[in-house]
């Protein structure tokens, strides 16, 4: 069986044995204390009980025969686990369908690796069914069911109930020499699914600022991380190009900037000029008219006005491309006018279902359990965000028949969300239990001063005069440290961006996205601490190991294939078991959104690895002369290991290390 096969064939087990348990329950409720003859639906219930049965057997020896060692894909052990002690539970429990299969990480090594925290839940739900049994029992008679199994070197009960879990160390050692013989590998998915991520969308005619920096790297790492993990990723860009702001603007050019049909204004002026059109637009009766008839040449694709409309776009995009590139950011334009089209035939969809009614020449759309309505057409016969999200929606539902859809904008747009999603699903275009379609919000950027991050004149800060100031203060950081001295001019280069970009990223990635946070370059660069800085330096210290050691990557494989990694030192083994946690990681931040999940594991690797290296000799010197005399090759495997699972994690969060710093 290949992996997909492997996970597709867990799925199935778990669906039977939720089955089974619910079969269970119902045959002993049909039971018949009279001794009456049984009803022949209890036949039926246990024929299709023993057919379930077998078919479970089937499946369990389908696993066993597929360790999940043995494949290349990274094995996610409290997953493994959580199969485990539900096949246990539910041969302990079999009254209880769906029961709860709590298995968590456990914080202090001397209770074990893991803890199983079910008993205490099992014990109130039978409780509330007229049972009484104590967690510690429950617990027992877990363990007592406990299958057979590739990685648990025993199991103690604790306190009132809790299971401690610990772990074989060669069971660890193998999933660590796998890491390192198969490089790091996604966990198997059931099925490829199609993801839309929609992020950054800036607006057209108007430089990107601050504003704009957390859409854009929260989105492009999720991205990453779906990509990473096997999803077939549609990358996003929402951008403002539509709308009656355009009809002010090209007004406007008409009389200030004759030659807006051959060239387009720069984007500080293009800028300064839309602010110009708004003000006219305000207080100019005759310049709103014509600004009006402008958008309905635009709408009409009149030559001249769309031309002029091209230009602006051209030149706004280019001026996004050079923020892009600094980021490494990819990313496809779907503008609010690539929908102008499907919204008519959103319109006449909701008239045909007669979901709209008039209020005040508008048509709106109330929606079940919302108070606002969505507004779908304006009084004037034009379309709104509302109507033009709702298009948006159906296409990646329908045309690109997404799986998954997250949008990735600040807070405060959560219930407009919460609102055209609510449509959706009146409308019939997607079922939440199949589709999963999420905003995933964040806070705002903050000054030091605990306001709203701008200039000292009031203005919001330009996004490409952040990133130059984040180059200028890492060269400074990196001269501080002398590193002008022993590196090449090149490498100076790439240290500086490695340092700025990956520092100005962290600091957003590495705080939980719904909260505001401080944009502060002194912290972000700072080497100390939970910062992009330190695991960069960390990430190079190890790598420096290596090569002091003289091992390049055809040695590594070699020793991978014939040195077992010993994990018997206690830092060899808590850095081991930090490494293999990696797949659960990815989980959590896939169910859950939120990156600074990855942050924090890294850091943790990173400061783990420290206490390994200060505590195990890696490579043992000469005092006198300095020459390596020996080197520990497991421990040297162990260190191949975590700058595996430190460069995978800086590539899902969009970070780039250099080799020498």
């Amino acid at each position: 069986m290949g992996d997909q096969q492997v996970a597709e064939c867990s799925s199935r087990l778990q669906e039977q044995e939720r089955r089974i348990r619910t079969l269970s329950a119902e045959i002993d409720s049909l039971k018949n204390p009279l001794g009456l003859e049984p009803s022949p639906h209890l036949a039926d219930l246990k024929e299709e009980n023993a057919r379930l049965q077998y078919r479970l057997n089937i499946l369990k020896r389908s696993l066993q025969e597929n360790p999940a060692e043995s494949s290349t894909a990274m094995l996610n052990i409290n997953q493994r686990l959580q199969q485990i002690f539900g096949e246990a539970i539910g041969a302990a429990c079999p009254r209880v369908p769906d029961p709860p299969r709590a298995v968590t990480p456990n914080q202090q090594a001397k209770f074990g690796d893991y803890q199983c925290n079910s008993a205490m839940a099992l014990a109130q739900t039978l409780k509330a069914s007229g049972l009484k049994v104590s967690p510690r029992e429950i617990a027992q008679q877990i363990l007592e069911n406990l299958p057979e199994n590739e990685l648990i070197e025993k199991t103690e009960i604790a306190g009132p109930g809790f299971i401690n879990i610990h772990l074989k160390k060669n069971f660890v050692s193998k999933l660590l020499s796998n890491l390192l013989l198969n490089g790091v590998q996604p966990p198997p998915l059931p099925a490829r699914k199609k993801v839309v991520v929609d992020f950054s969308s800036p607006n057209i005619a108007k430089e990107m600022h601050v504003g704009h920096l957390r859409s854009t790297i929260i989105g492009d790492s999720m991205c990453r991380l779906f990509e990473f993990l096997g999803y077939e990723v549609l990358r996003l860009n929402h951008v403002g190009d539509w709308g009656t702001q355009f009809g002010m603007l090209i007004a406007h050019l008409q009389d200030k900037f004759p030659n807006y049909l051959s060239a387009s204004p720069p984007i500080g002026d293009l800028q300064a000029f839309y602010k110009e059109s708004k003000k006219r637009f305000d207080e100019d009766e005759d310049f709103k008219k014509r600004a009006y008839r402008c958008v309905v040449l635009l709408q009409s694709k009149q030559p001249e006005i769309l031309q002029a409309w091209n230009l602006i776009c051209d030149v706004s995009r280019t001026e996004f491309q050079k923020v892009y590139d600094c980021l490494q950011i990819r990313l496809i334009e779907r503008g609010e006018s690539f929908y102008q089209e499907m919204m008519k035939t959103v319109v006449q969809e909701l008239k045909d279902k007669g979901v709209l009614e008039l209020d005040e020449g508008r048509q709106i759309m109330f929606v079940p359990g919302q108070s606002i309505p969505l507004t779908v057409v304006k009084s004037d016969g034009g379309f709104t965000y509302d109507t033009s999200d709702l298009a948006a929606i159906h296409h990646r539902l329908f045309q690109e028949r997404a799986d998954i859809i997250i949008y990735v904008t600040d807070s405060g747009q959560s219930t407009h969300f919460q609102l055209f999603f609510a449509a959706a699903r009146m409308l019939g275009w997607y079922d939440p239990l199949v589709t999963r379609i999420e905003h995933a919000g964040f806070g705002v950027v903050l000054g030091e001063d605990k306001k709203k991050f701008k200039t000292r004149s009031g203005e919001t800060v330009r996004l490409m005069d952040l990133l130059d100031e984040g180059l200028k203060r890492s060269m400074d950081k990196l001269k501080d440290k002398e590193r002008d001295k022993v590196l090449s001019p090149e490498e100076l280069t790439r240290a500086q961006r490695s340092v700025a970009f990956g520092c100005i990223k962290y600091a957003d990635l590495s705080h939980n996205r719904i909260n505001d946070y401080v944009f502060s370059f002194d912290k972000m660069l700072d080497d100390r601490g939970n910062t992009a800085a330190y695991l960069l330096y960390a990430l190079t210290r190890i790598r420096s190991i290596c090569r002091l050691a003289s091992l390049d990557a055809g040695a590594v494989l070699a020793a991978a294939a014939t040195t077992p990694i010993l994990l018997d030192h206690e830092k060899e083994w808590k850095l081991g078991k930090c490494i293999v946690r990696f797949p659960e990681i990815l989980q959590k931040v896939l169910e859950e959104l939120l990156l600074h999940t990855l942050c924090d594991y890294l850091y943790e690797l990173a400061t783990t690895f420290t206490e390994f290296y200060d505590s195990c000799y890696c490579v043992e010197k000469d005092r006198q002369t300095g020459e390596v005399v020996k080197v520990n090759m497991w421990r040297m495997l162990l260190c191949e290991a975590t700058a595996a699972i430190m460069a995978k994690g800086f590539d899902i969060l969009g970070i780039t290390p250099v080799h020498r710093m």
